[in-house]
């Protein structure tokens, strides 16, 4: 298979297919680390009950 790519194009191909898709992304998202309130530890609360037996 033959790549119509020189080598210079590949290395300016590669470089902004990183700027677009690298390390834009943080680690941990504000949901992650989200403080529980007595309102959402409720919640949750609730759907782990709502669990069915089988799903153990």
């Amino acid at each position: 298979m033959n790549d119509p790519l020189t080598p210079a194009e590949r290395e300016a191909r590669r470089r902004r297919l990183a700027e677009v898709f690298g390390d834009v992304l943080p680690e941990q998202t504000s949901d992650d680390a989200a403080e529980k309130t007595p309102e959402t530890d409720a919640a949750e609360d609730w759907l782990r009950r709502q669990v069915p037996p089988h799903h153990g």
